[in-house]
């Protein structure tokens, strides 16, 4: 990941701000919290703040199942992490897998790669989505 913190701007620090909110979302539903606070930034500012952020380490991003990127403020330090996501809710967790880096450090040395980067996510349904699931399907008689 580059160490180079981008130039914090006043959009850069009003993005900041509505990303302290918490959660994954998408650049478009950040975009939206923004004007609600009304912030002026555009959607074009948004998405390269967002890339410059991710670049960084501040900002995490997951991908969906449908390909759409999702942005939160980082929890963890800013180094090389991944994630457990909840389809249902979105909530996520942090996940420290050391066999993975070693994994792909190897693939990438048994091809002659060096420098290996990778992304892994992981996707479930969190504890309390199954909870909420089960207690409707108990209420319904389904």
């Amino acid at each position: 990941m580059n160490e180079v913190k981008p130039r914090l701007t006043k959009q850069r620090t009003a993005l900041l701000a509505v990303l302290s909110q918490g959660g994954f979302r998408s650049a478009q539903e950040w975009h939206e919290r923004l004007r609600h606070s009304g912030s002026t930034v555009g959607l074009a500012t948004v998405y390269r703040a967002l890339q410059a952020l991710t670049e960084s380490g501040e900002v995490d991003t997951v991908l969906t199942t449908s390909g759409e990127a999702l942005y939160r403020l980082c929890e963890a330090s800013h180094t090389h992490h991944h994630h457990l996501r909840c389809r249902s809710c979105g909530a996520a967790e942090d996940i420290d897998i050391p066999s993975i880096e070693a994994w792909a450090t190897q693939v990438g040395a048994d091809h002659g790669y060096g420098a290996v980067e990778h992304i892994v996510e992981l996707t479930g349904i969190c504890s309390q989505c199954t909870a909420e699931e089960a207690a409707d399907r108990t209420r319904t008689g389904n």
